[in-house]
């Protein structure tokens, strides 16, 4: 049994790098009212990306129609409505910052018919049209599996295209419910099959899972085509979310690190801290990590 009281590691004490860019895009981000899942997910490495000048946008609200048991992300069935001026509030956003490289993600919204597939694409499309040379990287929802919404949010064809599985098969049922992982594994291959789009998924370890188990995941993922990999260590974000069952030392991510590229994957960012967008965009096989 999980201990809640378990004393976090050194590995996992996180020395803080800030700039000058940090207070200019908080203020920035403040002003036109978006979100990130930077804050609203508690990432760890918000610091280091807003001081490089980078920021995941996090569409259609700060609230979540799903309780996923590791997300810190609020939850309830009724958000409000699609803001109409989001899409055009990003794209400004993006293009103050110029950023280089832009990650979009959104909470599930199964409360809407398309699951807010719509607000993608346009909100890609204004992305697109304020900053042409900047890359573009979207980490969806699975839209419930919905096919023409899939389709609708590929079809404005992404640089890169990135939709986690999370976890493990056997701890699906307890870790996020209302997910299926074969599921998502269909979203990666449509993604690549049908659209010919980069793909890449991300994984929480420290929740239960065995060794093996993240490799058969991997290489289940390679199977579907994707390309691309994250792996960090899960944390518990409140006494409400699920325990953390294991603090997994830098060298088992290393271990995983080495086995992702072994069996064919381009990129693989594994280490403690290591989330969806971490280095984002960084075309390079670098474990890296915050120091």
């Amino acid at each position: 049994m999980a201990d809640q009281r378990m004393r976090k590691p050194e590995w996992l004490k996180l020395r803080m790098r800030t700039g000058p860019e940090f207070g200019d895009i908080q203020r920035l981000l403040s002003e036109k009212s978006l979100n990130t899942v930077c804050r609203s997910a508690m990432c760890p490495n918000t610091r280091e990306c807003w001081s490089r000048g980078t920021a995941t946008f996090l569409l259609l609200g700060n609230v979540c129609t799903r309780s996923c048991r590791f997300c810190a992300i609020g939850t309830e069935q009724k958000p409000l409505p699609p803001d109409p001026q989001e899409p055009s509030r990003i794209a400004e956003a993006v293009l103050t910052m110029k950023l280089k490289y832009t990650v979009l993600t959104s909470v599930n919204r199964d409360d809407l018919q398309d699951g807010g597939a719509a607000h993608w694409a346009e909100t890609m499309r204004a992305v697109r049209t304020s900053s042409p040379d900047a890359g573009l990287e979207c980490l969806i929802p699975d839209f419930a599996g919905n096919h023409d919404a899939l389709d609708l949010v590929m079809k404005e064809l992404p640089e890169v295209l990135n939709h986690n599985i999370e976890t493990v098969p056997r701890l699906y049922r307890k870790v996020r419910p209302l997910a299926r992982y074969h599921r998502s594994l269909s979203i990666l291959e449509r993604a690549l099959a049908l659209h010919g789009l980069t793909t890449k998924s991300g994984m929480m370890v420290g929740m239960g899972e065995t060794f093996d188990e993240v490799l058969s995941s991997m290489r289940d993922l390679r199977e579907a085509g994707c390309s691309q990999l994250t792996i960090g260590q899960y944390l518990q974000p409140t006494a409400s979310h699920l325990p953390v069952e294991r603090y997994v030392p830098p060298e088992e991510f290393d271990a995983y690190r080495n086995e992702a590229l072994t069996i064919g994957f381009s990129t693989v960012q594994s280490g403690p801290f290591v989330r969806s967008s971490y280095l984002a965009g960084i075309d390079e096989q670098s474990n890296d990590q915050p120091h």
